[in-house]
């Protein structure tokens, strides 16, 4: 399996951005998938992440409210719709995937979002 980030670019402060996680290879159906950021000088660290047959989970006051994860099935899509950007908001946003219960095991390769004026 295969994810494919996209969506990322250069936004202007409470601007909006909606990423894209596709899954491509094998038969896919994970236990969850996910979305994590690393900003600069720093380490990655979790944002939201999706149950595939429910529940929904967000990193705290950082992103809740802003950020909304979603995902399509048929498509083998996870998505992070984020409003309100901030500046502390840029970082390279990763997409990862749970496929059997047991930990983020399928990670893509990143998406760049700059939050800047």
């Amino acid at each position: 399996v295969q994810l494919q980030a996209s969506g990322g670019g250069v936004v202007e402060p409470g601007g909006s951005l909606r990423l894209s996680c596709v899954a491509s290879g094998r038969s896919f159906s994970p236990y969850a998938m996910g979305w994590f950021r690393q900003a600069p000088g720093k380490e990655r660290g979790f944002v939201a992440h999706i149950n595939w047959y429910g529940g929904i989970s967000y990193n705290g006051d950082s992103v809740q409210g802003r950020f909304f994860i979603s995902k399509d099935s048929t498509k083998n899509a996870v998505f992070l719709q984020m409003s309100s950007l901030k500046p502390e908001d840029t970082a390279v946003y990763f997409c990862a995937a749970d496929s059997e219960a047991l930990g983020w095991d399928v990670w893509g390769q990143g998406t760049l979002v700059t939050v800047s004026s």
